[in-house]
């Protein structure tokens, strides 16, 4: 193919670390979070957002435990500075959160900055400037030195504007913008000249935030990076150590977690992963990751559906159904095994131990999902699924054995029908086939029980207009219905399984009655669901019955 050429790319040159001690580690705990929907998220959006849906998402993410928020750009952007304002002066802003707002290292946008700020309770000034090779070469055409100039000045006009409003509790972040395009000794030195200026202590340290502006690697040498980093630089005790990963590589998420283990002990991202390119790093995901292995992420993502809803209005972005933990598929089965092991797994799950379910790395519960979810039916279903929905909405536990003949049927109908077939649809096709169908022609009536050494039966059969009377004895109410219907029809019939259970609790529960038979060589199933066991059964055996009795006036026409 044209154009499509591998050769033009070079890998990316792995770290030389000799001893890196980040994949023994484990996480233990949840991260520092900051959100940048309002401020990356937004800048990413076709159409940014309104002040109204500015205000929605703010709310949304203190509702959600969020208490570091970066909320825009006040200086490149006047509807950024009008909302920072709103938020002080309105005091919308929480006791416990803390505002963020982004800034190049320029002299004028800090001052820009600032403005935006006055009155804050607490505030996050993070300055950036761009550090990469490719950068300062062919987008600033300056050397090294140059670049640390410009962040130099930055920092210390920060720091001035700072001191000269003392009624803040100021915050100061810097970012070497491209630090995965930037080698890591020149990394070093420019924060090293950053601090230098604004002389963190560890009772009051200075944010440094490593960003992933473009992902150019494996995670595994990102995380190289952020040890060395670690290592390397001045005053480790004295900085918070942040990271901001793109999804370029589809490991956002990755680099970030594997960063935590090299020393992050902050991490910057977008809720759903919205953003530049292919995305931010999606703290919904990566919270929920630790979630899953039994950390408290720190966030309150019980009602997944609202965060979804208020995020996808906020931005008219699409959540993807498979989205982890998100999307609206997530926990959906189609597959036949897949539907099984999970229904065998939730009828033996105990809350009162871990979690451990087939295919289920999360119980849906906790993100105010139902099991409705879990289990859903198309033609790539198995009798797991199906037996799971019957159960599920309708009571009904289907034997083994029928759960494997009814499972054909439905699959039969998906493959007519195509995609997915509904609940309601799966119970009306079951009414069908073994309950009610077009052969439903016979039906009984009245019948008395005597029982002495033998069960004896009289029944009343009902067919159209007409009535005919059978009686038979047998081995128990079912096999002398089976000598009696055997008796008036000349028939050959042996029951081969047989199951009941009562749908609801109590003296006056349904009971639902599940025959297999042989009927001259063939084999049909009944089923009959009745307030009174027994005739519950026998309706079960005559509605097998009557499917042969209709297959053979057939065959005879």
């Amino acid at each position: 193919m044209p154009g499509f050429n591998h050769t033009k790319y070079r890998p990316f040159t792995p770290i030389k670390m000799a001893q890196r001690t980040w994949p023994d580690q484990v996480i233990t705990q949840a991260p520092l979070w900051c959100s940048v929907d309002l401020r990356d998220g937004n800048q990413a959006l076709i159409e940014p957002m309104s002040v109204e849906q500015k205000k929605t998402l703010f709310a949304l993410l203190v509702k959600v435990g969020f208490k570091e928020i970066e909320v825009g750009f006040p200086a490149a952007s006047q509807p950024d500075f009008d909302f920072v304002r709103w938020l002080i002066e309105e005091d919308q802003v929480p006791n416990d959160v803390t505002l963020q707002v982004l800034t190049q290292a320029r002299e004028e946008l800090i001052e820009r900055t600032f403005a935006s700020l006055k009155g804050a309770r607490r505030a996050v000034v993070h300055v950036y400037n761009s550090t990469s090779t490719v950068q300062r070469e062919q987008v600033f055409k300056l050397n090294k030195q140059g670049i640390i100039d410009i962040a130099v000045n930055g920092a210390a006009k920060v720091k001035a504007l700072a001191d000269a409003n003392p009624e803040t509790e100021w915050v100061y972040q810097y970012s070497p913008e491209s630090f995965t395009g930037t080698e890591l000794d020149f990394s070093v030195e420019i924060v090293n000249a950053v601090t230098d200026v604004w002389q963190p202590t560890p009772e009051k340290p200075a944010i440094i935030n490593l960003p992933a502006t473009v992902e150019v690697s494996t995670p595994n040498v990102f995380a190289d990076q952020i040890e060395w980093f670690c290592n390397h630089v001045n005053n480790r005790d004295s900085i918070i150590l942040s990271v901001h990963t793109h999804n370029d590589r589809g490991c956002g998420v990755a680099a970030a977690e594997l960063a935590v283990m090299a020393g992050a002990q902050r991490v910057e991202g977008t809720m759903l992963g919205n953003g530049e390119r292919t995305g931010n790093m999606d703290i919904v995901t990566m919270a929920m990751n630790l979630y899953s292995q039994g950390v408290d992420p720190e966030l309150i993502l019980a009602d997944m559906d609202e965060i979804v809803r208020i995020v996808k209005s906020c931005t008219q972005l699409p959540i993807h159904p498979r989205h982890p933990y998100a999307g609206e598929l997530v926990f959906t089965a189609f597959s036949g095994s897949h539907q099984d092991a999970i229904k065998k797994c939730l009828d033996l799950y105990d809350p009162e131990k871990p979690w451990q379910v087939a295919y289920l790395p999360i119980d849906p519960t906790d993100l105010g999902r139902s099991y409705q979810e879990v289990i859903r039916v198309n033609s790539q279903s198995g009798k797991g699924g199906i037996a799971y929905s019957l159960e599920r909405d309708y009571g009904l536990q289907l034997p083994r054995w029928l759960q494997v003949e009814f499972s054909g049927e439905v699959q039969r109908n998906a493959e007519l029908n195509g995609g997915e077939v509904e609940p309601a649809a799966i119970w009306e096709l079951f009414k069908t086939t073994y309950i009610n169908g077009s052969f439903a022609s016979v039906h009984l009536g009245p019948f008395e029980l005597k029982r002495t050494t033998h069960d004896h039966i009289h029944a009343q059969l009902l067919f159209e207009d007409s009535m005919v009377e059978i009686s038979g004895d047998g081995h128990g109410v079912m096999d002398a219905f089976v000598q009696a219907l055997k008796a008036h029809y000349g028939l050959q019939i042996d029951i081969q399984e047989y199951s009941e259970h009562s749908l609801q609790e109590g003296s006056d529960a349904e009971a639902a009655s599940y025959v297999q038979v042989n009927i001259n060589g063939q084999r049909f199933y009944g089923v009959s669901i009745h307030e009174d066991t027994v005739t519950a059964s026998l309706n079960a055996l005559l509605s097998a019955t009557n499917q042969f009795m209709v297959e053979r006036y057939q065959a005879i026409a």
